[in-house]
């Protein structure tokens, strides 16, 4: 699982996530899920992260129990 700010330095996490989702890499998953955490909460922003290959979102500052119930919708069985 990654947690992908979407404003970094150089590349953003849209990008970023994008290479990730394109990659063939043999090192991880590129279906890894991945988590959208910004600080962009208007309306459409949602929408946007999870058409770029994003699995779902949580705004800054954070709300500890909505990020945990974000990370429990990815685990196994």
């Amino acid at each position: 699982m990654i947690l992908m700010d979407i404003q970094m330095p150089g590349m953003d996490g849209i990008e970023t996530t994008r290479i990730i989702r394109d990659s063939k890499s043999e090192y991880f998953d590129s279906n890894i899920p991945i988590i959208a955490f910004t600080a962009y909460a208007m309306q459409g922003d949602k929408e946007k992260f999870l058409q770029t290959g994003m699995d779902s979102y949580v705004t800054k500052p954070v709300n500890i129990d909505h990020l945990v119930e974000r990370i429990h919708q990815f685990e196994p069985g």
